[in-house]
């Protein structure tokens, strides 16, 4: 950031000195490629499955674990490390998650989940670099809008790949070869981004951990997203319990991430217009009519239609988590480990599913992520509602309050 000459600078809104295009895009590109995985990790596990290489439970328990140590990693490293030798650290850590990706290949069962385990925690590293460009900005929302439109781009053309062409003629080892040779590429944009991010400009007496309302943020958070990772994760096997093939959850989660493409979009478009509560409410209230389309023997069109409906508002509310955490946290110290709350709530969700399901009978995450989806809007009202009307030092959080 400092290496770059002042005319160059395009990010004018960010909090210390800018960002140029070229280092903010290659950030962006970083956290696309740690979170790639999460676009494909439903028909690749389900894939394992019909070869009888992992449980009905060990779809939850893998997914659970890959988002664990990502969440555990990423806030760590917000916590303990400086933003320093960040391209170096790009690079090692997108080496290190395409040779797990390709471990996969010869493994089963257990090995499988210490695998996606560590796969989770070189993913964490990158997305730590994304969020720290993204939370260094006045438009938090608006940056992380893009970053989920570029991620659920790049997901949808790795899904289409594979739900089309791999997994058809090479099986879940195909998939994951084919997941490793892409994961390359943030060894490639890692060079590109920033050296170094400078602190965040704290006032006198902060530091530490996030204040009271601030933790509760992040719980919300963690409990909202949660409900979500319950039923994706169980996409394939949920069709079966319609009566219909894998076929059909290929292509709804295909048609799922264009959804969400579309989702993203619609929220970087709307950052600074639209109240983070309404966000909140609409995505509750389409979250759980989808979700009743799954309990029923539904045809394959509703089915799709159904799941591609949830996709969108999923990556629809998604942006707004960061707002929402300002708005209680105006220091930011929260709104810093927004993006690890996010991924301890899609793992806490596989993981409380996998308790509860069978191989025969998995409907139960409906249950579990309609239960998980109110408690979080409960909590996001009693944010809303109980505010001080103290405001943050910024016109675009204070808009979403």
């Amino acid at each position: 950031m400092t290496d770059t000459g002042p005319d160059e600078h395009v990010v004018h809104d960010a909090v210390g000195p800018s960002f140029t295009g070229l280092q903010a895009g290659a950030a962006i590109a970083v956290g696309v490629n740690s979170l790639l995985a999460l676009g494909v990790i439903p028909i690749l596990l389900g894939a394992l499955v019909d070869e009888h290489r992992l449980s009905a439970s060990g779809i939850g328990q893998a997914a659970m674990l890959e988002l664990l140590t990502m969440g555990v990693t990423t806030g760590l490293a917000g916590m303990v490390l400086k933003a320093d030798r960040l391209r170096l650290i790009g690079v090692l850590a997108s080496l290190a998650l395409a040779a797990f990706d390709l471990g996969t290949v010869r493994t089963s069962g257990v090995g499988i989940l210490a695998l996606r385990a560590a796969a989770g925690a070189a993913e964490g590293m990158l997305l730590w670099i994304t969020i720290g460009m993204i939370g260094r900005t006045v438009t938090p929302e608006r940056w992380a809008g893009i970053f989920f439109t570029s991620q659920v781009a790049a997901q949808l053309a790795l899904s289409l790949s594979l739900g089309g062409f791999v997994l058809a003629r090479y099986g879940a080892n195909g998939g994951f070869v084919a997941l490793a040779v892409v994961s390359l590429f943030g060894a490639v944009f890692a060079p590109l981004t920033a050296s170094r991010y400078p602190p965040l400009q704290l006032a006198p007496g902060q530091g530490g951990m996030p204040p009271v309302r601030g933790l509760l943020a992040l719980a919300v958070t963690l409990v909202f997203v949660s409900s979500n990772g319950a039923v994706s994760v169980y996409l394939q096997p949920l069709a079966h319990q319609a009566g219909l093939g894998s076929d059909v959850a290929r292509m709804a989660n295909s048609l799922s991430l264009v959804a969400q493409m579309i989702g993203a979009g619609a929220a970087t478009a709307l950052a600074g217009r639209v109240r983070y509560f309404t966000v909140f409410l609409i995505t509750t209230m389409a979250s759980l009519a989808v979700w009743w389309v799954f309990a029923r023997a539904s045809p394959a069109w509703l089915f799709i239609a159904a799941n591609a409906a949830g996709g969108m508002v999923a990556l629809f509310v998604s942006p707004f988590f960061v707002p929402m955490t300002i708005g209680a946290d105006p220091s930011r110290r929260a709104a810093m480990q927004s993006g690890a709350a996010q991924l301890f709530g899609g793992a806490l969700g596989p993981l409380l599913a996998s308790r509860i399901v069978s191989d025969s009978d998995v409907r139960g995450v409906l249950w579990l992520g309609a239960g998980l989806i109110l408690a979080g809007m409960a909590g996001v009202a009693w944010l809303r509602f109980t505010a001080s009307g103290e405001q943050a030092p910024l016109a675009s959080v204070s808009r979403e309050a």
